[in-house]
């Protein structure tokens, strides 16, 4: 595969988007906890679902609520860096594993958009989330936007959309730089032949030469984990989705930052094409960051997030 054709590691399953639906109550609420014995189990770390899918989730720290989606393959690991010190500084960090991944069960369904987006919004719910403030990875970045577009952002304050993987990524007449629909064929049958030789063959970009392997060792465990039927599925979903008319009405404030050196989702195809279509959007570059920067740019990305959820405009 070419540059382009990459999208891999979490980039590859490009996910979804959505965009802010009616929004009757405004998007400022309060912070403070509602959610009643009846509607959460403090003593499971677990969320049932509609569907009767179980979504593992952990939150550390307290104060305003930070709710974290993952990507493709991976599960909330990708985002302990920054939770860890964010917990510390005032802030509730909440982050849950996708149906399919890590530690939540396996349905074999509902790795559609729609299912995902709803997913999230019932953990906003069960954990009676106000002035939320949402960060997605990825896959995740579209997930958020469908989940705004499905239900409303009454309950979201900001969103940060990292290495995003929006708006479109397959190759059609209005498309011509998105990826053909063949290579994504091929590259769901490698997952079918060697999901591990494929996700170990492709850690290395998804990071920075300086990485340590150790590091790598672990990125590739946690994709071992998911469900190869929610990775082919979720790629499948993302990669025929098409959100650009969508973002111009995703009316909440949003930071996009995405490095200039990610070939899994590179910037010019996907996240300044995704800050230039929404309203209320701030784009921030990092210099040679990777698609992984939560891991090579840990300090400046939890700074940043520490800003932005502040109610800072990012620098």
């Amino acid at each position: 595969m070419n540059r382009r054709e990459l999208l891999q590691f979490a980039g590859a399953a490009t996910a979804g988007i959505g965009l802010l639906a009616s929004d009757p109550e405004g998007i400022q609420g309060s912070s403070k906890r509602d959610a009643s014995p009846k509607t959460r189990n403090l003593a499971s770390p677990f969320i049932e679902t509609s569907d009767g899918a179980m979504l593992f989730y952990k939150e550390w720290g307290t104060g305003k609520p930070v709710l974290f989606v993952h990507s493709w393959s991976v599960n909330t690991h990708l985002w302990q860096y920054q939770m860890v010190d964010l917990s510390t500084r005032g802030f509730r960090c909440i982050a849950y594993d996708q149906r399919g991944h890590g530690r939540s069960s396996d349905p074999g369904r509902g790795f559609d958009y729609d299912t995902l987006a709803d997913d999230l919004h019932h953990v906003i719910e069960t954990l009676g989330l106000r002035d939320v403030v949402l960060v997605g990875h990825s896959m995740g970045c579209g997930e958020i936007v469908r989940c705004a577009t499905r239900h409303g952002a009454s309950r979201i304050s900001r969103v940060v959309l990292v290495a995003p993987t929006l708006p479109f990524a397959l190759k059609t007449p209005d498309n011509p730089d998105g990826v053909s629909r063949e290579n994504f064929e091929r590259l769901r049958a490698a997952w079918k032949t060697d999901l591990p030789k494929w996700l170990e063959d492709n850690a290395r970009p998804f990071f920075s030469p300086q990485t340590s392997q150790a590091m790598l060792t672990w990125a590739v465990q946690m994709g071992q984990q998911a469900s190869l039927k929610a990775l082919i599925d979720c790629n499948a979903a993302t990669t025929e989705t098409d959100f650009r008319p969508e973002l111009p009405k995703f009316n909440v404030p949003t930071l996009v930052i995405h490095g200039d050196a990610d070939v899994s989702a590179p910037i010019d195809f996907t996240g300044r094409r995704t800050a230039s279509l929404i309203p209320q959007c701030q784009l921030k570059v990092y210099a040679g960051a990777p698609h992984g920067l939560m891991f090579t740019h840990a300090d400046q990305l939890t700074a940043d997030l520490l800003s932005f959820c502040k109610g800072d405009k990012a620098p």
